[in-house]
């Protein structure tokens, strides 16, 4: 199966001979490989598959590692991401685990399916026989391996740094590594499971826990926050502090030496362009192109509006034409003449022509008042329009029923229409009519004139408070002159009083007898009463809230100091309208101050992040604890080569912080030594690589044959023997 990444495939792997191992650091983060012997490994990715589908062909792909970016843009990863083999530091997905060997061997140069070389894998402490028992089977059956040997990684680099007297046979190993930290104890060069110990808690939450802080600190800037790019700010940024309390109030107090601890990630930012105010020549010109379109407009609307006096004026004169001809035509004829031009009647002609009529006026902009009076002299036609209605019933057929309750609709309607007409025309004349008082008698005396307005405004607002009050609850109290409660002035006000006491006055009079209600016309007037709302409030504002409304506009046009009793109550308020401000430079800054020790902090106390576990230096103490025989000079040589290893101990400042945390635990005096790992990274891989070296590394492993003669109860107990 083909694969995407950019690691280039080794040439030379048909040189070397079959009885040379090949060493595997199978690390939770990164996956190691390479040849017995050597100082660093031939192939080294991420510990991580993915399947995405190629956007052309729709099929699947496994991506292995780290892939190349450029590449990516024909797959969608929209629906796959990243999946490891590891459940915290143990191998479960063996799926995945084949396809990162497959790369793996693949990337080393391998042919075919079969690999002749012996394994060296690395695994963690005390793995469990399951996952032991897995591994092999996949080596054995998959790829033909003729032997396994299984090894601890820390154990590997302790052992490869007492080579170069870093450290000594008998001491402590600390491997924080990518999802859990180990403490080893060593003695004679052999490390003591028994007193070993683990935390679940490593770089993997170091990484997550910062990414945590920087999304909290800024959201906005969440998507720049890949995990990719989290790792690498870690690795370069954070540090473990010798005291995080001190630390942190210098960051709490502002003091400048917090100032200098802090760094910075400039985000990509492109400031907005600055619009330079128009010239004077450039304003001219802007106005003469908007003169020009107006000009344009007004010639396309003036030409639109004589093709529309044109149209107008031909079908009015086609309709005048068609009324004279109809004056000679009798009216048995009148149907069948006017059958051709679309209209049933003379009265639809005569409808029409006033239609036209008026339109062409409106069109010609003539005055109001003359389409007004037009209007009345068309309203004098009304009998003459709908001569059906006061005809009776009984002199009429079917058809012509249903035309005289259609005139009778259309009479009513066009009457209605008339008198809001002539309501609104009335109301604009008197509003008029005050406005021409209020403007004299404010001429004549304006003070006076103003203290009428105040007194007619508070007696119109008190009396409208009232109403409302009234309406609210009824005119009752609850004793404490409290409304009463919700909904009860809905029932008691003196609308629906009324209501009800015609409701039931009605019920009485008709009595218990068949219900006859609306066979007579004074029924009629009965639901009209019954219908009408005595209390104007209810459908709207009445007339008091209209002329308060008017009085309150004109006090504020003659008295700037005047505040309706409406505004009194958002004024001691005002809503903050939030303030639209451009982005800057510094909105793209991303300051590093507290996060670059409180996220490694948590290696020492992972109780910050929900583990209920020991920190590192409460894990040296446990480990020590937990050895067979309780030897303080055992006790002392062990905290005297403290080696920490992996790649999590690589903040300045962790190994004095925990020879500091163990010093706190161990007698007052006690010997103490913590050093770090020539390379906390590769010294495992180097380690196995120069085991795997050794003449009697074949007495240290197993074949297949081996394996399904001894079974698991063996395998549980192997354990590989580090000083040959």
């Amino acid at each position: 199966m083909p694969f995407v990444s950019k690691i280039d495939r080794q040439s030379d792997y048909n040189l070397f001979s079959s009885t040379t191992p090949i060493v595997i650091d199978n690390g939770a983060s990164y996956f190691r490989i390479g040849w017995a012997g050597e100082t660093d490994p031939r192939v080294v990715f991420r510990n991580i598959v993915q399947r995405p589908r190629h956007k052309t062909t729709g099929e699947t792909y496994p991506i292995v590692g780290d892939h190349d970016p450029s590449l990516m843009k024909y797959f969608d990863c929209t629906r796959s991401g990243p999946r490891s083999a590891f459940d915290s530091n143990v191998v479960y997905q063996f799926e995945i685990m084949e396809n990162i060997l497959d790369f793996g061997f693949d990337k080393m140069g391998a042919h075919g399916v079969a690999i002749d070389h012996p394994i060296l894998i690395t695994e963690c402490v005390c793995n469990p026989v399951y996952s032991r028992g897995k591994m092999a089977e996949l080596l054995f059956e998959t790829y033909g391996v003729p032997s396994i040997a299984y090894g601890v990684d820390a154990a590997f680099s302790y052992k490869y740094n007492q080579q170069y007297r870093v450290c000594d046979k008998d001491g402590l190993a600390v491997c924080s590594g990518f999802t859990t930290t180990h403490v080893i104890p060593f003695i004679d060069g052999e490390p003591i499971y028994k007193g070993c110990c683990r935390t679940n808690i490593g770089g993997y939450h170091v990484t997550d826990y910062l990414k945590q802080l920087l999304s909290l600190k800024y959201p906005h800037h969440m998507a720049r926050f890949t995990w990719e790019k989290v790792e690498d700010l870690k690795m370069e940024h954070c540090y473990v502090a010798a005291d995080y309390a001190s630390e942190a109030r210098l960051f709490q107090k502002g003091a400048k030496e917090a100032e200098e601890k802090t760094r910075f990630w400039q985000l990509p930012w492109i400031p907005p362009p600055t619009e330079e105010p128009p010239s004077e020549e450039e304003l001219a010109r802007k106005a003469a192109i908007k003169e020009k379109q107006g000009q344009r407009l007004r010639e396309m609307a003036e030409a639109k509006r004589s093709s529309r006096i044109n149209e107008l004026e031909n079908e009015l004169h086609g309709l005048q034409f068609l009324l004279k001809q109809l004056e000679d035509v009798a009216e048995d004829e009148i149907p069948a003449f006017l059958k051709v031009t679309g209209y049933g009647s003379k009265r639809e002609v005569e409808s029409a022509h006033m239609k036209v009529s008026q339109s062409l006026r409106k069109a010609k902009g003539e005055p109001k008042g003359e389409q007004a009076e037009i209007e009345e002299n068309n309203d004098s036609t009304t009998n003459e329009r709908f001569p059906l209605i006061y005809v009776p019933d009984e002199m009429l057929t079917a058809e012509q029923v249903k035309e005289k309750r259609k005139q009778l609709f259309l009479k009513t309607t066009s009457e209605g229409r008339q008198r809001a007409k002539q309501k609104r025309h009335a109301e604009e004349l008197e509003r008029e009519r005050r406005n021409q008082e209020d403007k004299l008698r404010r001429l004549e005396n304006p003070e006076l004139y103003l203290e009428q307005l105040r007194v007619k405004y508070k007696d119109l607002s008190e009396k409208v408070e009232q109403r409302k009050r009234l309406k609210t609850n009824g005119g009752h109290t609850n004793g404490n002159n409290m409304s009463g409660g919700v909904g009860r002035g809905e029932r008691v006000n003196a609308a629906h009083r009324e209501r009800m006491r015609l409701l039931t006055t009605a019920a009485f009079d008709r009595g218990k007898g068949e219900d006859t209600f609306g066979a007579r016309d004074d029924d009629w007037e009965l639901y009209k009463l019954m219908s009408k709302d005595n209390d104007d409030d209810d459908d709207g504002p009445d007339e008091d809230e209209a002329e308060l409304s008017r009085i309150s506009s004109r006090l504020q046009e003659v008295d700037p100091t005047f505040v309706p009793k409406s505004d009194i109550g958002s004024s001691q308020q005002p809503t903050e309208v939030p303030k639209f401000r451009p982005l800057t430079k510094e909105d793209f800054l991303i300051a590093f101050g507290v996060e670059r020790f409180r996220c490694p902090e948590i290696l020492f106390h992972p109780n910050w992040i929900g583990i209920d576990q020991a920190g590192l230096d409460e894990m040296a103490g446990v480990s020590m604890r937990r050895l067979p025989s309780n030897d303080e000079e055992l006790e002392e040589r062990l905290t005297s080569s403290i080696l920490i290893t992996g790649g999590s101990c690589l903040y300045p400042g962790l190994t004095e912080r925990l020879e500091a945390g163990i010093r706190m635990i161990r007698p007052c005096g006690s010997p103490i030594k913590v050093v770090k790992a020539m390379d906390p990274v590769l010294d495992a891989w180097r380690g196995a690589a120069a085991y795997a070296s050794s003449s009697l590394f074949s007495t240290q492993t197993f074949t297949k044959e081996d394996y399904e003669e001894r079974g698991e109860d063996w395998l549980r107990r192997y354990q590989l023997q580090y000083s040959l």
